[in-house]
């Protein structure tokens, strides 16, 4: 039933979705070599795969059991430029190998942020390119008001205001090209429902799948928005060789 259930509506993750619809048209051309860091379940770094079917895609995550379980499903979907890697953001040896890199609502996680954004410099191409996306520290809710972001299981912090992150960026060694506020008004609205509903914990999942293709639907409306503030921040950024050159406290000192 689970897998009728996906064949028909797709991967049932409300947040996953709204940021597939945002981030997917922002890799505009068939990049060689792509990593996706923090891959988690391996659904959007298959969708990548699959809409990018001349680029290597490669996955890696911490947990194992994910991975393992992410290089099962695109085996038996027959994805062949796909596969996935344990291994940890704070201990990358990639060098100079990928032409773009993501890192998908995943900093929030990581105490030292920082090191992460640095070894993801590292592991671009020259001119690489990187597509960084967070949750914003403050959230809308439930309609008009404002507070800060939820808290949720395995986050060390809510969230990223948007001076922070911008700064963090530039001290890894990188050139902003373009950033924006994502989780529009109805994104925002069906992604709050969801969450009353699973607790970001997947529960009451019958419940959820009843209530998914709805909230789905409406969050789709919501894919064009440009919301003057919202409950994301997506950064398109630049390996900027200047800084990586001459900065002797730059992302080098990390080899």
């Amino acid at each position: 039933m689970e897998r009728l259930y996906i064949r028909v509506f797709g991967a049932p993750i409300s947040g996953l979705r709204i940021r597939c619809r945002r981030i997917l048209p922002k890799i505009d051309r068939p990049y060689k070599k792509i990593l996706d860091v923090g891959s988690g379940t391996g659904v959007f770094t298959a969708e990548i795969a699959l809409s990018l079917p001349e680029s290597s895609v490669l996955g890696i995550d911490n947990m194992r059991n994910l991975v393992d379980k992410a290089n099962r499903m695109v085996k038996n979907a027959g994805i062949q430029n796909c596969h996935f890697l344990h291994a940890d953001a704070l201990h990358l040896h990639f060098r100079e190998e990928f032409d773009l890199v993501l890192c998908i609502d995943n900093l929030e996680h990581i105490e030292e942020d920082e090191k992460v954004l640095k070894n993801i410099n590292l592991a671009l191409k020259k001119e690489g390119r990187a597509i960084i996306h967070v949750p914003n520290y403050f959230r809308r809710w439930f309609l008009f008001k404002w507070h800060v972001n939820f808290d949720v299981p395995g986050h060390v912090r809510p969230g990223y205001r948007w001076s922070d992150l911008m700064k963090k960026i530039e001290r890894a060694g990188f050139c902003i090209e373009e950033s924006f506020y994502t989780y529009g008004f109805l994104e925002t609205l069906t992604n709050n429902i969801s969450h009353i509903v699973t607790k970001a914990e997947m529960k009451n999942k019958y419940i959820y799948s009843l209530l998914f293709p709805l909230l789905n639907t409406v969050a789709y409306f919501g894919r064009h928005s440009k919301p003057k503030m919202g409950a994301g921040i997506l950064a398109l950024v630049k390996k900027n060789e200047y800084i990586n050159r001459h900065s002797p406290s730059g992302a080098r000192s990390f080899l």
